[in-house]
């Protein structure tokens, strides 16, 4: 995501009454990508869509948004894909893994289906940061991944 966007602001250039969105939310750390969730439903609202075109679907944990993100993304009426989870460092290497599986992943999947699929995972290294960017005083970034999915079908 870009990190100049903060905030939703207008509508888009594209009518997005017809766009039909997924966003898919990693059941981890529920509280913080719940806050996500929230974030990315109302910027996709705000800028046009309809709540009618916003499918919520959940995965278990963060490594499970790869194949969430591919099967909502292979669906012919579906335009774009949001995906947001929270992984936060532990004492061991499994964050690490996590997140490049995710990352790597989630780039297969927008080549594969040439959708966009944004990347809405918060990789921290505390949970006061993810909170800080799940609309703390760092926005939210699920707000940003939205304004990201829709400036990608603008494109």
């Amino acid at each position: 995501m870009a990190g100049i966007l903060k905030s939703v602001s207008g509508k888009s250039k594209i009518n997005l009454s017809k766009k039909k969105f997924v966003i898919v939310v990693a059941e981890w750390n529920e509280v913080i990508t719940e806050a996500l969730y929230e974030g990315a439903y109302q910027g996709l609202v705000t800028l046009g869509a309809k709540k009618a075109n916003i499918i919520r679907k959940n995965v278990p944990g963060t490594f499970e948004l790869t194949l969430g993100a591919l099967w909502a993304a292979e669906k012919k009426d579906v335009d774009a894909v949001i995906v947001l989870g929270c992984v936060i460092q532990g004492d061991t290497p499994h964050f690490d893994y996590i997140c490049q599986g995710v990352a790597y992943g989630i780039t297969e999947v927008n080549i594969k289906t040439r959708k966009p699929v944004i990347f809405g995972v918060l990789t921290t290294l505390t949970k006061k940061q993810a909170e800080e960017r799940a609309g703390g005083k760092l926005g939210n970034k699920g707000e940003e991944a939205a304004i990201t999915a829709v400036r990608m079908l603008e494109f």
